[in-house]
């Protein structure tokens, strides 16, 4: 089964390859179709494959637009936390017996296409448009704490509100569990351990896409993030503690006026 080529092509010829991160969520409960096992892998139609991961992402191997449209829609009761507009990342298979196997700039070449082949294809595909999409979702974090942070280097003080800051701390926890929970990025997919002959495809795949250097980058980011954020609700924190001190301080001082003024009064 798993040395069966499962799409017919020709030496030299190009096929489509699309990542789509669309969810949260993907609930894997159909069995129709599959031929492959984490990642699941589906036949969809003649020389069209489907790959399903339960982390939010499905790979289309020779499926075009339209197609690929069409299965999104049927998955959309399955998928949980769907986003607005899926992040993609596509790439083309060239069947090259005669090549070693691995990635040069957007093509990724296979000497057969077979499910184990696939399989490693769509991890490393997978796991790169999460990253591609966390990036940009840190990214964007970054542009607010960073103003911040050199508000306070600048000028001393801080014009932000702290459930801002609190929502930040918030958005790099959940990358940070999701990336670490769910996705695994720089672990061994569990497949290799069925398809151990598997694992130099895998690992070049892995360097070309640069996936341990991006895991740590995002980490160190998160990290920076988190700490900032949380340096500048503390700062924010003792903001407020000074203030309520010093409205406890003046309204002791206006009690002691009141009261030298009771006594002028009296006297």
């Amino acid at each position: 089964m798993s040395d069966r080529v499962i799409i017919e092509a020709e030496p030299g010829q190009r096929l489509e390859v699309v990542a789509a991160f669309v969810g949260e969520r993907i609930v894997l409960h159909v069995d129709a179709g599959r031929i492959g096992s984490r990642p699941a892998i589906y036949e969809i139609g003649g020389n069209q494959i489907l790959a399903l991961f339960r982390y939010g992402v499905a790979v289309f191997f020779n499926a075009g637009e339209a197609f690929r449209a069409q299965i999104l829609a049927d998955l959309e009761p399955q998928i949980s936390g769907k986003f607005a507009a899926p992040e993609l990342e596509a790439m083309e298979l060239l069947l090259a017996p005669d090549q070693p196997e691995g990635a040069d700039g957007s093509v990724i070449s296979l000497i057969a296409i077979t499910v184990p082949r696939l399989q490693a294809v769509a991890e490393i595909l997978a796991k790169s448009v999460v990253l591609s999409h966390y990036e940009q979702e840190l990214s964007s974090v970054f542009e607010v704490i960073e103003p911040l942070a050199s508000e306070m280097g600048r000028a001393g003080k801080l014009s932000t509100r702290s459930t801002a800051l609190i929502k930040h701390i918030g958005q790099s926890l959940t990358i940070q569990h999701r990336m670490v929970g769910r996705v695994e990025v720089p672990e061994k997919p569990e497949f290799l351990w069925e398809n151990p002959e598997q694992d130099l495809l895998y690992l070049r795949l892995e360097d070309e896409f640069e996936l341990r250097e991006r895991h740590r980058a995002l980490e160190r980011k998160l990290s920076l993030i988190a700490k900032t954020a949380e340096t500048l609700l503390e700062l924010l924190g003792a903001r407020r503690s000074l203030r309520v001190e010093w409205y406890i301080v003046g309204l002791i001082a206006l009690e002691i006026g009141f009261y030298l003024w009771e006594l002028f009064i009296r006297n």
